[in-house]
């Protein structure tokens, strides 16, 4: 089992794909490959594993035997995209058309994996997946949200260290700092009581922050309500939308 476990790394053939293929969750594919030997697997897992890496049996001798080369590894590609098949639509609900065939597989995965956490009901689970979600949504107004991404996915060996898919000056300093900072949580260095200042003034700007955007907020509904009142409407709508707006900008220059 200790080399199906490498040929599996050398052919990087994840635990998402893998579990797609064989029809069972992430977590699963983890159980199976703890086992001792393919003999414990459930039988028609075990002949799926087989026929995706062109394995007339399950023994040691032929496992050892293979060499990953080119050609091999471009045959259980094949087998495998040719047994995963990814939908135009997921439920009716996503749209895939637009995407190049890389990217469908790759949304394709993560939502398979997201579907996965959350299925477990488990509370920390869920607000993983939805703290996730927030960050997608900040990711175009802060570019730190993708050097930490990119950190965490180099610390756990998916991608080169040397690689550098934004800003390589700014990344560069921002993996310094953060592994300086990981390293002194991890060694102890770090404690609630000697960062208790430090939150304080974390949650302090946060707040500072929603009374901003509230304020903000209050601000452009008052504008609305004039707006709609110096017009003689009630509300927004399809018809009346385009002279609202220019209502709405024309109240916020008389106050400049």
């Amino acid at each position: 089992m200790d080399r199906l476990n490498e040929l599996l790394q050398e052919l990087g053939l994840s635990k998402v794909k893998l579990a797609k293929y064989l029809g069972v969750s992430r977590q699963m594919v983890y159980n199976y490959l703890v086992l001792d030997s393919l003999d414990k697997w459930p039988k028609e897992k075990k002949v799926l594993l087989l026929q995706l890496l062109d394995i007339k049996d399950g023994s040691d001798e032929s496992i050892n035997n293979i060499v990953v080369d080119t050609e091999y590894l471009m045959g259980v590609e094949k087998r495998l995209n040719s047994a995963i098949k990814t939908p135009n639509t997921l439920d009716a609900c996503v749209e895939f058309n637009g995407l190049t065939k890389e990217n469908k597989t790759l949304l394709n995965d993560f939502i398979f994996l997201l579907k996965e956490k959350l299925e477990d009901d488990d509370a920390s689970q869920g607000a993983s997946v939805r703290y996730m979600y927030y960050m997608l949504q900040s990711m175009d107004n802060i570019p730190e949200i993708k050097y930490i991404l990119g950190y965490m996915a180099k610390s756990n060996g998916f991608i080169k260290p040397d690689e550098f898919a934004f800003d390589e000056d700014k990344q560069f300093i921002f993996e310094g700092i953060l592994y300086s900072a990981l390293t002194l949580y991890n060694n102890g260095g770090a404690s609630k009581s000697k960062l208790a200042e430090s939150h304080k003034r974390f949650i302090q700007e946060i707040e500072q922050k929603n009374e901003e955007k509230l304020s903000r907020t209050q601000q452009l509904n008052t504008v609305k309500i004039q707006a709609l009142r110096e017009l003689g409407y009630n509300d927004i709508n399809a018809s009346n939308a385009s002279e609202v707006f220019e209502k709405i900008a024309e109240i916020q220059s008389r106050k400049v």
